[in-house]
């Protein structure tokens, strides 16, 4: 079965810094869109980053010039750098893949494949 595997969560303060990894295996996603989610208690899964198969990136307002999505030149790994975190960024944060080419990365219906998820906290 494809399996997404999440790590590098944890607790840290405001200002610091996080390297969130997701290895994927059991399918090829190298033509594919791959992206990171977040859902905050009491809130829905929001899209934080995409990177698409030509290395394309976009990325929340929220996050953008905090956050880095890349990937490994196998595309085996999946990263998510955060920097000068902030207590809005606590949530638990999901990768996820799509299971089939499309012409963009942002509508969350075409991930089909996602990972159980690690946790992000950030106090102040």
């Amino acid at each position: 079965q494809e399996q997404l595997v999440e790590s590098g969560g944890g607790s840290v303060q405001s200002g610091g810094s996080l390297r969130l990894s997701c290895k994927v295996s059991g399918y090829t996603y190298s033509a594919y869109c791959m992206g990171w989610f977040r859902q905050a208690p009491g809130k829905q899964r929001v899209a934080v980053a995409s990177i698409a198969s030509d290395g394309t990136t976009n990325y929340a307002d929220s996050v953008k010039g905090r956050f880095t999505i890349s990937q490994d030149n196998t595309q085996i790994t999946l990263y998510l750098q955060i920097d000068s975190l902030k207590p809005g960024d606590t949530g638990v944060y999901c990768c996820a893949a799509h299971s089939k080419l499309a012409f963009g990365c942002g509508k969350i219906e075409l991930y089909k494949y996602w990972g159980q998820g690690t946790q992000v906290t950030i106090s102040s």
